[in-house]
Order: structure tokens, then sequence, then C-alpha cells
């Protein structure tokens, strides 16, 4: 998939929302009040009827399958099949994208390593790294179950910087 933007684009990056409204709805705000033109969700939505905030969202979204996402039909046909299996393979602004959500199941796949930015979930816990020359971003968890703290990723694909902001339910603002 191909995705054109301008001279730069903003990307809103989440992953393990694990159902929880309230932030993706922060989620979403978060990624329209900073102009977001794509988002990507990393997995673990869980269930259908969490995907009704994304229609909020200003810009066209993609993502895969998480391990917790058990109603794969449900959720395929809900997002009019903007959710497919990983690994996802993007070009934003040239710059080539592999989503997945479990990275080690990509470590295992060349095809995975072909891309300069490599985007993952699972974890739960947020991350940017440089790992064999290519960007590797965890936005964290969007639902803070785990951690306690709802995270998603900025990134500017002109700047190639990544920024992890913090939401707060209600607000789509940072903490």
């Amino acid at each position: 998939m191909e995705v054109k933007g301008g001279k730069q684009m903003i990307v809103g990056i989440m992953s393990d929302s694990h159902d929880r409204l309230e932030a993706i709805e922060a989620a979403v705000d978060k990624f329209n009040d900073l102009g977001a033109g794509f988002v990507i969700h990393a997995g673990d939505i869980v269930a259908p009827f969490a995907l009704t905030p994304l229609s909020g969202l200003k810009c066209v979204w993609a993502g895969v399958f998480g391990n917790n996402d058990g109603e794969k039909n449900g959720l395929s046909k809900r997002s009019d099949g903007r959710i497919k299996d990983g690994p996802l393979k993007l070009e934003i602004d040239g710059r080539l994208i592999t989503v997945v959500h479990d990275i080690e199941s990509c470590r295992q796949n060349a095809s995975c390593l072909e891309s300069e930015i490599l985007i993952h979930g699972h974890s739960h816990n947020h991350s940017v790294k440089r790992e064999n020359g290519r960007l590797v971003i965890n936005p964290g968890e969007t639902c803070g179950y785990l951690t306690g703290s709802m995270t998603v990723a900025i990134l500017d694909t002109k700047q190639m910087t990544v920024k992890i902001e913090k939401l707060l339910p209600g607000t789509g603002k940072k903490l």
C-alpha cells in the first residue's frame, strides 16, 4: 500500500488498545489535533466494537491483527479490510514501513528487514530505537492496562523523528 503525503507526513501509531474505548477516543483526538495524515494500529484491538472510535479519524488508517484479536472476520469486515495479517507493507512519503504485532515473528522473516521503519506492539512497553540501520517503533499500549500509561507514537516522515505521547482519556491531550 502506498500513501502519499506532502513534504512531510505525521503518522499516528497505536497498538494494544484492548477494547478500551476512552483510550482509543483519546488517541483519535491526539492524531486529529496533530494533523496526522495516516494512522497505523499494530494489533490487539480485540473486538469489532472497539473500531467505532477510529471512524472519527480525519485520515486513512490501516493495521494488523494481534494475538488477542480473536474475532478476525468481524474486525476485517467492520474495518472494511483495513486490518490484515502481518507483516503489512506500507510506503509513506517514500519511506518503506513494515507493521507487525509481535516483532519476534518479524525477525525470522527476511522481507520484514527490507524496510527502513519497523512498527510493532505486543510487549505493551513503548520504545524507539535504531536496530541494524532501521528505525524500530513500539508505541506502547494505548489501553494503559498493564503499564498504567496510555501511549501512542507520532512519526514525522520527513525528519524521521518519533515522539511517544501519553494520553489522558476525555481530552486527547498530553499529560
